[in-house]
């Protein structure tokens, strides 16, 4: 999983049990764990605007003001694990390796991803959506209660859907939920579903853009998915072509209109290459030069005029 650090960023956190087991089984599991992560986001000055503990995984939206999640989320993880084992006798490791964490681009993506982990209890048949606010290893059920542990927040979220953080605008926020629950199984909750819990980052494309276009050196560390990996550079080969058509003067249009071969097209496909080894059957189809074979010729004959007038 790629992993993106800024202060300020905000980020939807998955992890699960080793071999998908109940780590949370007991209510005294999901209690320990909450505590652990009450000392974490007070220790790490993590803003975490909703969580959710169930069985066997748990999800987090945090804030993270000091871009520190992956320190933050070693000790979470690994203190728990210590205080699980001995308590229980135990060793081994309890979560399903790395966790994910996809960045959200802003407060609304935020609140999406809130209502997302609050209404996990009820996706999973543990709880009705009319007694969704009963479910204990939850944010809700503690903005519900008021009873906040140091850096719970709701504001920066709970704004962006036009409510406030008192009894009334919780008491809206809880029938909005059981809205948007109703609506699952429509088409676009559906595709909503996926663009939280898949990919690395959740927001416009063109923020996207720019994400991948500061941080695109990071997608060969090890343990970076493939799809990943490829999002993120087509990110930034998008972005990087985006500049070249601007510094020749030309647009997509004239992409589409002028002929295959034509010089100025060759020129940046031979810059693109320069610029981080593009593929050629990218830039064929991103500047609409035929075939890929007929790219790397040009792109080869360009290069052997260009050393030749050095």
């Amino acid at each position: 999983m790629l992993r993106i650090q800024y202060p300020g960023a905000i980020y939807h956190v998955i992890n699960r049990g080793n071999y998908r087991s109940d780590v949370f089984g007991s209510a005294g599991a999901a209690q320990a764990f909450v505590k652990t992560l009450e000392e974490a986001v007070a220790q790490y000055g993590w803003e975490l605007g909703a969580y959710v503990v169930m069985r066997n995984h748990f999800h987090l939206a945090v804030r993270t003001p000091a871009g520190n999640l992956g320190e933050g989320m070693h000790w979470l993880q690994s203190t728990f694990a210590t205080r699980f084992n001995r308590l229980r006798g135990e060793r081994g490791h309890l979560f399903q390796g790395r966790y994910q964490a996809f960045v959200l681009q802003n407060e609304g993506v935020w609140a999406r991803v809130a209502d997302y982990i609050h209404l996990n209890p009820v996706r999973a048949g543990i709880v009705p959506v009319e007694h969704l606010h009963e479910f204990r290893w939850s944010s809700l059920a503690r903005f519900l209660k008021n009873q906040r542990c140091k850096g719970l927040v709701a504001d920066p979220w709970l704004t962006t859907l036009g409510m406030e953080d008192t009894p009334g605008g919780w008491e809206s926020y809880v029938s909005h939920l059981r809205d948007r629950y109703l609506r699952e199984d429509e088409g676009d909750c559906r595709a909503e579903h996926d663009a939280l819990t898949t990919g690395w980052a959740v927001g416009a494309d063109r923020w996207r853009a720019g994400l991948a276009e500061q941080h695109h050196s990071q997608v060969d560390a090890p343990g970076v998915e493939g799809q990943v990996v490829r999002d993120v550079k087509i990110l930034h080969w998008r972005s990087v072509l985006a500049k070249l058509l601007s510094a020749a003067g030309k647009t997509t249009a004239d992409v589409q209109s002028e002929r295959k071969s034509v010089g100025w097209k060759i020129q940046l496909a031979w810059e693109l290459r320069q610029r981080g080894a593009v593929p050629y059957a990218w830039i064929a189809e991103a500047l609409q030069m035929g075939r890929p074979d007929a790219v790397r010729k040009y792109v080869s004959e360009y290069s052997k005029n260009t050393q030749n007038t050095a």
